[in-house]
C-alpha cells in the first residue's frame, strides 16, 4: 500500500505530496508551504491521520519546490535532502528567492544527500532515486516500480516539460533525461509532476509537444 495525497501551496502552485504506507510514517516530498495557513493546513493533516514525517525529499531545490523545507525541521526536528549537484542551489537560495521577493534567510544545510539508484524506504514500500538533470542540476524523479508512480518534479509535466533559462538549465539534458530514464518506464506508470495534474508516461509519449 503505498497512499499519495497532493497539497498545491505558495505562489507558484507547487505540488507537495506526502506518502505513507498505511503506518504511522510518512514521506513529504517537495515540502513547499510558505505561508502560515499553508503550515497549519499541512500540520493538520499529519495530525488528523496520525502521521509522522521521518524524511523531507526534494526533486530539486528550486525555491519555489524548497521554501517549506524549514517549516518541517522547526516543527518536526528533520531535515531535509536533495542530490549532491544541488550545491549552488542551496549555497544561492536566499539570492534566487530575493528575485520573486522572498525573504529566507539562512538555509540550513542538508541533512543527507540523495544518490542515483538509491533505496528509499518507508514501511514496506520504497522508492528508487532516479538523476534526472536538464531543469536544474540536482534534478531527481522517485520512483516506485510496483505501484507504477513517478514523481518527476519540474522534469516532466502534462504535455509540458520544465524550462530550462534557469541557471544550470539546459534542453539536451532534460531531453536526454526524459528519453532515457522516464519514456522507458511502462506506459502506464502515473507521473505525479511539481506543479499541475498528474499524467501518464504513455500519454506523453503520445501528446507531449517537446519531445
Amino acid at each position: 500500500m503505498l497512499n499519495i495525497n497532493r497539497f498545491v501551496f505558495n505562489d507558484f502552485q507547487t505540488n507537495t505530496y506526502v506518502l505513507d504506507a498505511g503506518g504511522k510514517e510518512c514521506i513529504i516530498i517537495d515540502c513547499a508551504c510558505q505561508y502560515p495557513q499553508e503550515w497549519e493546513e499541512l500540520k493538520a493533516f499529519l495530525y488528523d491521520r496520525a502521521l509522522r514525517p521521518i524524511e523531507s525529499l526534494h526533486t530539486h531545490f528550486h525555491v519555489d519546490h524548497m521554501i517549506g523545507y524549514r517549516y518541517l525541521f522547526e516543527e518536526y526536528g528533520i531535515g531535509y535532502r536533495v542530490h549532491a549537484a544541488s550545491r549552488l542551489f542551496i549555497d544561492l537560495a536566499a539570492e534566487f528567492a530575493s528575485v520573486f521577493g522572498i525573504t529566507l534567510g539562512k538555509v540550513h544545510e542538508p541533512a543527507g544527500y540523495l544518490e542515483d539508484g538509491e533505496i528509499i524506504k518507508l514501511g514496506n514500500e520504497s522508492l528508487r532515486v532516479m538523476y534526472t538533470p536538464g531543469h536544474a542540476d540536482g534534478s531527481v524523479c522517485f520512483y516506485s516500480e510496483p505501484h507504477g508512480v513517478i514523481f518527476t518534479g519540474d522534469i516532466l509535466f502534462r504535455e509540458s516539460v520544465g524550462r530550462t533559462d534557469l541557471p544550470t538549465g539546459n534542453f539536451d539534458k532534460l531531453k536526454d533525461s526524459i528519453l532515457k530514464k522516464i519514456f522507458v518506464l511502462p506506459g502506464e506508470t502515473l507521473i505525479y509532476p511539481g506543479h499541475g495534474p498528474h499524467t501518464t508516461i504513455g500519454y506523453e509519449v503520445r501528446n507531449n509537444p517537446f519531445i
